[in-house]
């Protein structure tokens, strides 16, 4: 098995990242459309002690490499059901490559490319399956204030014969501590994307940009904290315009989000980056039921490159709210390390991307 390591460290953060190439094929040329899961898995820890685990997954609490097993092949076997199948996945609550490498054992479908980043210590982090060759991977560490991220930010270079696009791959910080205390670690990680795009921007401005994952914010956060707070994803609402002074201070720490095909800002100033986010117009309800009320904090961010019928085209998103990955009502059912019944307290979002081939 080759091995692939990459390393890059951002302020004042440590990091693992690893992955791997689980076979050797090419590049899917002939590929139309590309699919593009992510997905909390919910906890997804495997069958030995390493001494992070939460208490409920430890030996000694009845966790096991069966119960392990386990869930592997309930996660495989729902998204072998998808009519739809996945060409990427990406994870979130996962403990280690291994998963990885065992959920793509598991599947029915290969997943050549792998990679899997955490902090060091830390229980669980981010990961990466593809279809298609992943040729450059880095990992952001996250530090403000001496308060580090939980999980890094993994970015992945995505190879197709069709043209090459980049995947920011996120778990940001929950709210666990309180909505603005921990505020600033949600957008220092937002600063880590920001930066890149702009790189992107100036090295690479063909390349488009996909922000995917939990991000612990819902798409209208803005007006649920009550349209007076700069959160790390804001609204293209002329009431942020005050707010984030952005006529003196250029955008550093928050992503402006709208419903444009392309997004383009429209009451911010031209050289805004705006991302599309799915939940303004597309999606309803949510994809994490809370306190019997939906919250949409998990994400596709998608940059206007992919609406210029250039190459790869955004052709929709879905929430995966269906049996087995959700109840009769359509609701998430968290895995129950007693019991093992449910999947997972998080539906999948699906994103699909066409190749039109400049027509």
């Amino acid at each position: 098995m080759k091995k692939l390591k990459s390393v890059l460290l951002l302020f004042a953060g440590f990091l693992a990242i690893n992955g791997c190439i689980l076979s050797e094929p090419g590049i899917l040329e002939d590929s139309k459309y590309i699919t593009i899961m992510t997905w909390n898995v919910h906890n997804l820890f495997d069958g030995k002690d390493d001494g992070y685990e939460y208490s409920e997954f430890l030996q000694s609490s009845g966790w096991s490499l069966e119960k392990y097993m386990g869930r592997i092949n309930s996660i495989s076997a729902a998204i072998d059901r998808l009519e739809v199948y996945p060409d990427i996945l990406i994870l979130q609550e996962i403990e280690s490559l291994q998963v990885l490498e065992d959920l793509e054992f598991a599947l029915k479908r290969n997943f050549s490319w792998s990679h899997f980043v955490n902090n060091p210590e830390s229980a669980i982090g981010v990961g990466i399956l593809s279809r298609f060759p992943i040729t450059e991977v880095m990992a952001h560490s996250v530090t403000v204030h001496k308060d580090t991220a939980p999980r890094p930010v993994l970015e992945a270079r995505i190879q197709t014969g069709n043209g090459d696009f980049i995947i920011f791959a996120c778990h940001w910080k929950s709210k666990i501590g309180g909505d603005d205390v921990t505020e600033s670690v949600r957008k220092a990680s937002t600063r880590v994307i920001l930066r890149r795009i702009r790189e992107l921007q100036k090295d690479e401005p063909q390349t488009g940009v996909i922000v995917a994952g939990d991000l612990n914010l819902n798409y209208d956060e803005f007006y649920r904290r009550g349209s007076n707070v700069v959160c790390a994803l804001i609204p293209d609402d002329p009431l942020c315009i005050k707010l984030t002074n952005i006529e003196k201070d250029a955008q550093r720490d928050y992503v402006v989000i709208n419903g444009s095909k392309p997004p383009v800002p429209v009451h911010f100033p031209e050289e805004t980056i705006v991302l599309y986010s799915p939940w303004i117009n597309e999606l309803k309800n949510g994809s994490y039921f809370y306190r019997n009320s939906w919250e949409t904090i998990d994400h596709f961010l998608v940059s206007g490159h992919f609406f210029n019928k250039s190459l790869w085209l955004y052709e929709k998103t879905i929430v995966i709210n269906f049996e087995p990955f959700a109840n009769f009502d359509g609701i998430p059912v968290p895995y129950n390390p007693r019991t093992g019944n449910g999947l997972s307290d998080h539906l999948p979002l699906l994103l699909t991307l066409k190749f039109v081939n400049g027509d």
